[in-house]
């Protein structure tokens, strides 16, 4: 027996540079975004292990109802998902693509493949019993655009195309018996206009 599953995917909030945490933006975007979710009925909390993904889940679950565990997950980390072949990308942007992914080593690869797949099977499909369930899952770009492609049935690489911003939210429902659909996706609304990050320079009157 199966029920549906709704899927609420968080990039992390803005981090310091070195990695090890969150700027004071980043802080208060995870505020922020913890107002929206906490009636929520999560059955589960899970997050990568690098400290910006971490720090915002655990703002994140000061906001929400304790029955639920906070729980650190490889397979929601920051890693490459998918390596595609040249042949399956666009031809006038498969130099440029290929040259961003040679940025990592071998074995980072194989690991992000093996944990690409874990996480589908982790995160996706409908959940199992007769009660639908509420899942937060605190991780990062990469991760989120696979998700969201697999949920599209997109082909592979286009992971690679998906932008999130930070503290945004995504929402991906798995109801037995139906195709995956994207309720929400990068919505930033519960963030107030300074904290919000489009990824586009500044221009004056945007």
């Amino acid at each position: 027996m199966t029920a549906t599953r709704y899927l609420y995917l968080v990039r992390h909030g803005e981090a310091l540079p070195d990695g090890s945490g969150l700027t004071e933006r980043g802080q208060i975007q995870a505020i922020q975004l913890s107002r929206r979710l906490r009636d929520i009925p999560f059955s589960a909390v899970q997050h990568g292990p690098l400290a910006r993904a971490a720090q915002t889940a655990g703002l994140i679950w000061d906001q929400l109802v304790k029955d639920v565990q906070l729980e650190v997950s490889e397979a929601a980390g920051d890693y490459v998902p998918y390596l595609p072949e040249r042949r399956e990308l666009p031809a006038d942007s498969a130099d440029v693509l290929l040259s961003f992914l040679q940025q990592a080593t071998a074995d980072e690869l194989e690991r992000g493949s093996v944990l690409g797949s874990l996480a589908l099977d982790c995160f996706t499909g409908p959940a199992d019993g007769d009660e639908e369930r509420h899942e937060l899952v605190v991780t990062h770009n990469f991760l989120i655009g696979w998700l969201v492609g697999h949920a599209m049935d997109a082909p592979k690489w286009r992971w690679l195309s998906l932008n999130h911003c930070n503290a945004a939210l995504t929402v991906l429902k798995y109801e037995p018996g139906r195709p995956s659909s994207v309720l929400v996706y990068n919505d930033m609304r519960h963030l107030t206009g300074e904290l919000t990050w489009t990824g586009f320079p500044v221009r004056p009157g945007i």
